[in-house]
């Protein structure tokens, strides 16, 4: 689905990429066919302004590929339909990401939603990153998770991350970035969470296995079906609908409902709203939302 599930942002083709190749055009039916096919399989809406976004990204494909025409490509998109679809979604999806990127839902998450799940009896504290990208998300959560639960947070709570791109899980699983990705994360946590890269990583950082330990990785697109068991305490499904249709979105906040327990909590982006889309839920804060019961 996105990047794919996509931490899933259409952005604008750079000046680079939409460099123009004078012999390879991207024709009506051809557009027609890879706009289809992205809609079918990840549920993006590729309308006639992202012509020249998808051209330019999918020339690099074409030429990874050896092929010289987007007709090629698609008789690749028929042919080969599972083994073209990670590198088209990481072609056409952008994952814009961070470390405690819209930092108010980690705050919630430490004051008002940790402290009351840890507070039941018999806690077991379930979080999915829905849409995880290259792992920023999940670990953010997961080091929340070991701040607000202590030792207990290994024995109660755990993240599960999810990503139709296996690029960008290949990244996320692991766990190491450009020490430049930190520029979001306070110095406490640095030292508190992160191992310096050495040697050939130096300039590199590592997330720490205390951290790591709380999450499983899986590949999973959005539309398919969730070989997920319930019922989960939140669910972060950050900027990956709002290139969705409205239809789209009702189905997937539907299931998100009803995998979610009564009075757990949806996190949506900074841009996307629940407004509309469904009435099982009541909006608690910034983009937060919490199931009635």
């Amino acid at each position: 689905m996105p990047t794919t599930d996509m931490r899933a942002s259409v952005d604008a083709v750079s000046p680079r990429a939409a460099s123009v190749d004078a012999s390879i055009s991207l024709g009506d039916e051809d557009f027609s066919f890879i706009s289809a096919f992205v809609f079918e399989r990840c549920g993006i809406v590729l309308g006639a302004n992202k012509r020249q976004l998808v051209y330019g990204r999918l020339l690099r494909r074409l030429r990874e590929l050896g092929l010289s025409s987007f007709a090629e490509y698609c008789q690749r998109l028929r042919s080969q339909p599972e083994d073209e679809l990670d590198p088209l979604a990481s072609a056409i999806s952008t994952n814009v990401t961070s470390f405690f990127r819209e930092n108010h839902h980690f705050d919630y998450l430490a004051q008002e939603v940790l402290p009351a799940l840890a507070g039941a009896a018999n806690p077991r504290i379930r979080i999915w990153s829905a849409g995880c990208s290259s792992g920023e998300e999940p670990y953010s959560i997961a080091m929340v998770m070991a701040e607000a639960l202590g030792n207990r947070a290994q024995s109660i709570s755990r993240v599960l991350a999810t990503d139709l791109s296996l690029r960008a899980l290949s990244v996320a699983q692991q766990g190491m970035y450009p020490l430049d990705r930190l520029q979001g994360v306070s110095e406490q946590r640095r030292k508190r969470w992160f191992l310096s890269g050495r040697g050939g990583n130096d300039g590199q950082v590592m997330v720490a296995q205390s951290v790591r330990d709380l999450i499983t990785f899986k590949q999973l697109n959005l539309l398919h079906d969730w070989p997920i068991k319930g019922p989960l305490d939140a669910i972060f499904c950050r900027n990956v609908v709002i290139y969705f249709d409205n239809p789209t979105k009702q189905r997937l906040f539907a299931r998100y409902a009803q995998l979610l327990a009564p009075g757990g909590f949806l996190f949506l982006g900074h841009s996307e709203s629940l407004h509309g889309m469904s009435d099982a839920f009541d909006l608690v804060g910034r983009t937060i939302y919490r199931k009635r019961v």
